[in-house]
C-alpha cells in the first residue's frame, strides 16, 4: 500500500505473546471482552507485535521492535513469548535507517537487541540508525516508578545512549510528511506515528488503541497510567482519524492490522473496513 509514490507501507509481526485480558481492557467486563479476546486458563489473550515500515526511499523508518529475545525461560513461558523466525517476518533489518519507538516498554523496544545483532557491530552503532524516543520517556524509562518498573527493562535502555538517539517533544515533523505526537496518558512520553502526504494519513497509535477491539472509547487498558489523560487524548485521536479518513495500524491485534473507522448508528467509534497493507 502506499499513500502516494513517496511513502510506501509494510507491516511485519515478530510475534505473539500473551498478556492478562483483564488488564488489557480495564473496566470492560469479562463477559463482554472474553467474547471479543478469548483468553487462555490462565486469563491471558493473545497479542501480536506488529512493526510498520515506512519507505520514504533513501529513507526506511521502522516503527517498534517487539519483544526481542533475551528472555529467561520462566519469563518467557509466564508472557507465552512466540518469536517467529526472521525469515517470516520479512524485514531487511540492514536496510532500516531510522526507527521511531512509540515507548520504551519491554514488548515496543525489546527487539532493539535483535536489531543491533542484525545491523552493526556495538562499536559502530554511534554510526547506525537513528532512534526517536520523547525524551520524557526515556527519562521515564531511566527512573521508572515502581508500577512500571517490571515493564521498563535495564536490557532495553542501556546502550540507547550509545546509538543515534534522537529526543522527540511532543509533537514533531521528523522527516518531511512524518510526524511524532507526545501523549502521557499510557505512559509519560508515548508516541503515536502520522504520515500524510496529498489528504492521505496512516497512523500508528501504539498502546493508545493497540487491538481493534480497543476502538470504543471506553476500551482503555488497566496498564494505563493515566486512564482520565487516555481518554482525552484518544477522544481526539478518533474524531481526528473518522474525520480524515485515517488508515490505522494495530501493533498488538492478532488479527486485523488496519482499518479505517467510522461512528456508527449509536455514536460509537467502530471499525469502518479492514484495510490491506
Amino acid at each position: 500500500m502506499s499513500v502516494t509514490g513517496r511513502f510506501r507501507f509494510s507491516v511485519h509481526n515478530h510475534g505473539f505473546f500473551r498478556l492478562d485480558g483483564g488488564s488489557m481492557f480495564g473496566v470492560v467486563p469479562r463477559t463482554i471482552w472474553a467474547r471479543l479476546a478469548p483468553p487462555d486458563e490462565d486469563n491471558r489473550i493473545r497479542l501480536a507485535t506488529r512493526s510498520l515500515l515506512i519507505d520514504a526511499g533513501e529513507r526506511r523508518f521502522l516503527v517498534d521492535l517487539g519483544n526481542g529475545e533475551k528472555w529467561p525461560e520462566k519469563t518467557r513461558a509466564f508472557y507465552a513469548i512466540e518469536n517467529l523466525p526472521a525469515a517470516e517476518v520479512g524485514l531487511d533489518l540492514a536496510s532500516v535507517t531510522d526507527i521511531i519507538l512509540t515507548h520504551l516498554h519491554f514488548d515496543h523496544a525489546g527487539g532493539i537487541s535483535r536489531f543491533r545483532a542484525a545491523t552493526a557491530a556495538p562499536e559502530r552503532e554511534s554510526s547506525g540508525p537513528r532512534v526517536y524516543v520523547q525524551a520524557d520517556n526515556y527519562e521515564t524509562a531511566r527512573h521508572p516508578n515502581i508500577r512500571e518498573r517490571a515493564s521498563y527493562l535495564a536490557e532495553t535502555v542501556d546502550g540507547l545512549e550509545a546509538s543515534r538517539l534522537e529526543l522527540t517533544r511532543g509533537s514533531q515533523e521528523i522527516f518531511p510528511g512524518l510526524w511524532v505526537h507526545g501523549g502521557n496518558g499510557h505512559t509519560r512520553g508515548h508516541q503515536w506515528v502520522e504520515v500524510k502526504e496529498d489528504g492521505q494519513t496512516v497512523v500508528y497509535p501504539g498502546d493508545l488503541i493497540p487491538t481493534s477491539h480497543h476502538v470504543p472509547l471506553p476500551y482503555t487498558m488497566g496498564y494505563d497510567m493515566s486512564a482520565e489523560t487516555l481518554l482525552v487524548e484518544k477522544e481526539d485521536f478518533l474524531r481526528r482519524a473518522v474525520a480524515g479518513d485515517w488508515v490505522v495500524v494495530f501493533e498488538h491485534d492478532p488479527e486485523i492490522a488496519a482499518a479505517r473507522l467510522k461512528v456508527d448508528e449509536r455514536g460509537r467509534y467502530a471499525l469502518r473496513e479492514a484495510v490491506a497493507i
